[in-house]
């Protein structure tokens, strides 16, 4: 399972379409010799496993999350929306584009096969949807939607023979209000809901902090079978970290158990503990006594373990907050090591704009335009831009445009206090 690339068109800050693109530029450079871990080798080509977005505060890197989270849900939700339902999301609010419709669309490999999937819509209904798939390195049409065509059905949607069991019938059954791969998923409609699954298990989106209740984890396997990485990773953050260690109690009563530092399965509650080397008989509590360093990390790994052994797509805002950059390499490193997960970030880290850890085709740079609009562009895009050069410091002086320059001067800072010593 493997995303190619994600384009979005008039939501939040996002005017006109923009492209986030997982297939590698074409390069042979040295620089991107050495970073052969950094992408998945697939008989299509050569796809990214991670791309970082980069930018001012109020630039749009996590409006363009937002966008594709609100996507993702709509796909995994629309089969429950009724008449009435106002879409939560909205468009660019600038020239009139808050009137004009939003467009979504993916290209993926699922399964060994290619797909491309879009829909367009307002705020109050969908008007366009389409699925196309390339079953033997061909374009070919599962099923398109055009809801401007009129009120009948069979001028609306169009079909491939033979794709989907009478397909006519999810149609009918389908509103203006629902996405027909959620409906025809829901209906038993073994193509559809391939696709709908991929979206609900495969292509993850988180917002940080995480908090492990969002999701389905086997929390005792997990750490036992991964004890010696959550040690690792924990020992970067706090080198005085020897030992971790999990203790679980059953339950005396019925009824929810709510308590920081506790997860509840199987009648029990469980609890971690870590040792320091100052002495290691005396236990803490990691989730009550750690820093928040540690207790994030820790929170994560446990959505990074499962992403990459399973080679998932996960895209998280900020991933590292209250991380120290080693952390953030950490787990950087950890989804370059796997063989197929893919990882989609923003962050405010300029010390991750390093071209010895990422090929430039993987920085990525949001920028918010006079217009008020975001936009995108790689480091790639620079063609002048050599790899002996120091990326972080050609964007701190603003070279790539995606930093504001302002005059924070101590004599500018005076006068906007009034200070009268600034005149």
């Amino acid at each position: 399972m493997m995303v190619l690339e994600i384009r979005l068109e008039n939501f939040f800050s996002i005017k006109d379409e923009i492209l986030l693109d997982f297939r590698a530029a074409k390069t042979n450079s040295d620089a991107a010799k050495a970073l052969s871990s950094n992408i998945i080798d697939d008989k299509g080509g050569k796809i990214l496993k991670s791309i970082g977005l980069f930018g001012a505060n109020a630039s749009g890197k996590s409006n363009i999350l937002k966008a594709i989270d609100f996507c993702q849900h709509l796909i995994v939700d629309s089969d429950q929306y009724n008449e009435g339902k106002v879409f939560d999301f909205v468009p660019f609010k600038f020239e009139g584009h808050e009137n004009k419709p939003s467009t979504f669309s993916i290209e993926f490999i699922h399964e060994g096969i290619e797909y491309e999937y879009s829909f367009t819509l307002t705020t109050k209904e969908l008007l366009k949807e389409s699925l196309y798939h390339y079953p033997n390195g061909r374009r070919a049409k599962v099923y398109t939607r055009d809801e401007t065509k009129g009120p009948v059905k069979q001028g609306i949607y169009s079909f491939a023979d033979g794709l989907i069991p009478r397909p006519l019938d999810v149609a009918i059954n389908t509103s203006r209000k629902t996405l027909y791969l959620s409906r025809a998923s829901q209906m038993d409609r073994e193509l559809c809901r391939k696709i709908y699954r991929f979206f609900m298990l495969h292509f993850w989106l988180g917002f940080a902090p995480l908090d492990l209740s969002d999701f389905d984890f086997d929390i005792e396997k997990e750490f036992s079978q991964n004890r010696d990485l959550f040690l690792h990773a924990l020992s970067i953050c706090d080198s005085d970290i020897s030992e971790i260690k999990l203790k679980t109690e059953r339950l005396k009563h019925n009824g929810t158990v709510k308590a920081d530092g506790t997860v509840k399965f199987n009648g029990t509650i469980s609890k971690f503990e870590t040792y320091h080397k100052a002495d290691p008989s005396i236990p803490f509590d990691l989730l009550r006594e750690e820093s928040a360093g540690t207790k994030q990390l820790f929170s994560l790994l446990f959505f990074l373990l499962n992403v990459v052994k399973d080679g998932k797509a996960f895209m998280l805002d900020e991933f590292d907050l209250s991380l120290h950059t080693k952390l953030a390499e950490f787990i950087i490193d950890l989804f370059h090591a796997g063989s197929s997960a893919q990882f989609l970030f923003t962050s405010h880290n300029t010390n991750l704009i390093d071209v010895r850890r990422f090929r430039k085709d993987q920085i990525v740079f949001a920028n918010k335009k006079e217009d008020g609009a975001t936009e995108l562009y790689s480091l790639y895009d620079y063609r002048d831009f050599r790899e002996n050069m120091d990326a972080e410091k050609g964007y701190l002086q603003g070279r790539f445009d995606a930093i504001p320059i302002v005059d924070n001067s101590l004599s500018s800072l005076k006068k906007l206090l009034g200070n009268k010593e600034a005149t």
